[in-house]
């Protein structure tokens, strides 16, 4: 077992389900938060481009963000998320927010 916290689990649940959540692809719990983990990394930290990569049971992917960009006061990054279910790859694409908390929002 790891000895790390539950990572960034405010983090992840700010995400309200992430791209993988909207993508139609059906994940595990378990799967869904190592998504929700790579599209947090990806957004908070990955250079532009570098590609999170995740990997579930049946399940993988990889989330790139692009360049941060500003909307007022707020950070903010497009960002793709490649889920490989069943064989094919269905691409999910989003924008979020990062909040004073370090949280991200996705915009709807």
């Amino acid at each position: 077992m790891s000895s790390r916290p539950a990572a960034s689990t405010p983090y992840i649940a700010a995400l309200q389900g992430g791209m993988v959540g909207r993508s139609g692809v059906t994940v595990s719990s378990s799967d869904r938060s190592r998504a929700l983990e790579a599209e947090y990394r990806a957004l908070e930290a990955a250079a532009v481009g570098q590609p999170i990569q995740w990997t579930g049971r049946g399940v993988s992917g990889q989330v790139t963000a692009a360049a941060p960009y500003q909307v007022g006061s707020q950070n903010c990054r497009q960002y793709k998320h490649t889920i490989n279910a069943d064989g094919r790859d269905v691409i999910a694409r989003g924008t979020a927010c990062r909040n004073k908390d370090g949280t991200w929002t996705p915009l709807i």
